[in-house]
């Protein structure tokens, strides 16, 4: 990303602002909380390195479930989602590409702090499907799938991962349906782009998806197939 030219700080953080409006999962808090210090907020690399603990055992308790893998799954894939929103809403709607390597987590949560707002415009040539797969799938998503403290397979979290690929560009173009060109183009591309590729397809304009694998949800009491879930239809 040394090649980008970088975005204002403050200009980053009326981004992040204005997005915020599309829904709780691309809201990212910014600057330091007076209760960092005390520890409430830490890098989530170092949370990574753990595999969310906190958050799998407090999912597994709320499906009422002694299968730690399907809690990790809706873990992994939930965090995904909250990445690939910030970053898709950033990049489609303001040309922005939000630095997310100093982001934090919440001790007791799945909320996300950025402690100094930064980011890039987005890059005048092709290489912008690349530097988005590797913000979101490289440097996040990757180190937090080594660290599961359970074994979910790998296809099985790159599904997870285009699933909230796709309900995250679904979600910015419910809002701003005259960026379905920008939004199809880069979906479609990061979708056939290095662990993505062959994780699913898009069924029509409005980015309906069908996955090829399943996040285990319908396995928890009371759980169902989820809408774009492989088991509804066979794919092969």
């Amino acid at each position: 990303m040394t090649r980008l030219r970088p975005v204002p700080p403050e200009s980053v953080a009326a981004v992040l602002a204005d997005i915020a409006g599309l829904g709780s999962f691309f809201s990212l808090d910014v600057g330091v909380d007076v209760g960092e210090a005390g520890g409430a907020w830490r890098p989530v690399t170092d949370a990574y390195v753990e595999g969310l603990p906190h958050l799998v055992a407090a999912r597994a308790a709320r499906y009422g479930t002694h299968e730690l893998r399907i809690a990790a799954s809706i873990v992994q894939l939930g965090h995904a989602a909250r990445l690939w929103s910030v970053v898709l809403g950033c990049v489609t709607l303001h040309g922005v590409i939000p630095d997310l390597g100093d982001l934090r987590q919440r001790t007791d949560g799945p909320a996300l702090r950025l402690p100094v707002p930064r980011g890039w415009q987005v890059p005048c040539d092709d290489t912008l499907t690349r530097v988005v797969y590797r913000l979101v799938m490289d440097d996040h998503l990757a180190p937090l799938s080594a660290g599961l403290r359970v074994k979910v397979a790998a296809r099985l979290l790159h599904g997870n991962a285009a699933s909230a690929l796709a309900e995250a560009a679904r979600a910015v173009l419910r809002a701003r349906p005259d960026l379905r060109g920008t939004l199809t183009q880069l979906a479609a591309g990061l979708l056939g782009t290095g662990d993505l590729r062959g994780t699913g397809e898009f069924t029509g304009p409005d980015l309906g998806f069908r996955r090829r694998s399943c996040c285990l949800y319908y396995r928890v009491p009371g759980g169902e197939k989820c809408a774009d879930c492989s088991l509804e239809r066979n794919i092969t």
